[in-house]
């Protein structure tokens, strides 16, 4: 009995991880963000700069993009947390950022955009 019991909540947790982020959700979550940024292949910097490979890339990086420098001197790298927390309400995170956004409440949008923008390398290209 205590067999099915705990197969039953590894398969139940199994589960939860796997529905944890959604990356066709976080393409919808994304919409907002296209405002000020671009992604994918032949993206270009504009109001924002551009999010291939944002996630494992150091801030302030992006070739082109004329950041403040609070962002370029933050000395944050865009891992999962970092971002989650920056996403939720970026001025707080990084005082002094040029990104004029309220942010993100919603912790599945939030992992939702995070599992689409993970989806991008740093050229551009998406995973399958």
């Amino acid at each position: 009995m205590r067999r099915l019991v705990l197969s039953a909540l590894l398969t139940l947790a199994g589960l939860h991880g796997a529905q944890a982020q959604d990356a066709a959700a976080g393409e919808k979550v994304f919409t907002q963000c296209k405002a000020c940024h671009q992604i994918g292949e032949g993206a270009k910097n504009t109001i924002g700069p551009v999010l291939n490979g944002v996630i494992g890339r150091p801030a302030g990086s992006v070739e082109g993009y004329s950041y403040s420098a609070a962002n370029k001197n933050s000395h944050l790298t865009w891992d999962e947390a970092t971002f989650k927390e920056y996403i939720q309400n970026p001025r707080a995170k990084v005082p002094g950022t040029k990104m004029i956004y309220a942010g993100i409440k919603d912790e599945k949008r939030i992992d939702d955009l995070v599992a689409y923008l993970k989806q991008f390398d740093a050229s551009g290209k998406s995973a399958p």
